[in-house]
């Protein structure tokens, strides 16, 4: 049987998960040392999760010992605080985008709040209506706004390069990411490495598009007939067989079968003047 002077001394502190949720208590340890607007880890039935203290601490009552309270594990780290933050703001801006599309499909609700579950491929959306209403057409049409690319950002991760999520660490809103954009890069449109953590083609094929259309316009297209120079001021027939973009170079397959890469300055084909124009 403990001691009661040397058994150690907790508190209740009171931590709110939520804004629109009221603080609740939880048992702190007496090493803690908490203030009103920390963000502290609190366990909960799923686990852990980021909390804000709302009450300062105060002695554990003895007619309260015995219930069950859920515990302050730490403070949170400045990581952790960074993450709740910024996913707060994305559901701040989420509640906007529901009340938005529940106008649209003339449903008299007001949305209260929206939740995206660390971890978990979830949004919930908290709303209140003053009689019963037929929301399916809504969830539907949240479940295409709020779709697999907005719950990896929430989720967060590791990409194929090593480094964090883009969507996760600075990127502000989804661009339309095509089929286009690979093949202008001459990426194998059945490469499973287009695709992201989402499933979805990844963000970054963006980044390099506008360069990659911008040396491509100078190359001729591909069965383009053309002449190689050869040296000596003679040149050969041949026809484009495939491009070097980056390079900015070409293959050119000639008559005998065989094939050669080109320099683009060295060879010629109709059009041709557009593309010096550009080069000098």
């Amino acid at each position: 049987m403990s001691d009661p002077e040397t058994a150690a001394v907790e508190y209740l502190v009171g931590v709110r998960l939520r804004e629109v949720a009221k603080a609740e208590d939880y048992l702190a340890a007496e090493d803690l040392e908490l203030h009103v607007g920390d963000l502290v880890m609190v366990s909960t039935e799923g686990g852990q999760t980021v909390g804000e203290v709302r009450r300062p601490r105060r002695p554990l009552p003895d007619f309260k010992r015995d219930r069950p309270f859920q515990r302050v594990q730490r403070p949170a780290t400045e990581a952790e605080g960074h993450e709740w933050r910024e996913r707060r703001e994305r559901e701040k801006r989420a509640i906007v985008t529901c009340q938005h599309k529940a106008r649209d499909h003339r449903l008299a609700i007001k949305v209260v709040d929206v939740e995206f579950t660390p971890g978990a491929r979830r949004t919930t959306v908290y709303f209140n209506a003053e009689e019963r209403v037929d929301f399916r057409e809504l969830v539907r049409d949240l479940a295409r706004e709020f779709g697999a690319r907005d719950v990896t950002k929430v989720m967060d991760g590791i990409g194929p390069c090593g480094r964090q999520l883009c969507c996760s660490s600075y990127l502000r809103k989804f661009e339309p990411i095509s089929v286009k954009m690979a093949k202008t890069q001459d990426m194998p449109l059945t490469d499973n490495r287009l695709l992201g953590n989402c499933g979805r083609l990844k963000c970054c094929l963006l980044y390099e598009f506008s360069l990659y259309e911008e040396l491509r316009a100078r190359l001729p297209r591909v069965n383009t007939p053309c002449q190689a120079s050869c040296g000596g001021g003679g040149c050969m027939n041949g026809k484009i067989r495939s491009l070097r973009v980056l390079k900015q170079s070409v293959i050119v397959g000639f008559p005998d079968g065989t094939e050669a890469e080109v320099p683009i300055d060295q060879v010629t084909w109709e059009g041709r003047a557009h593309i010096q124009a550009q080069l000098k």
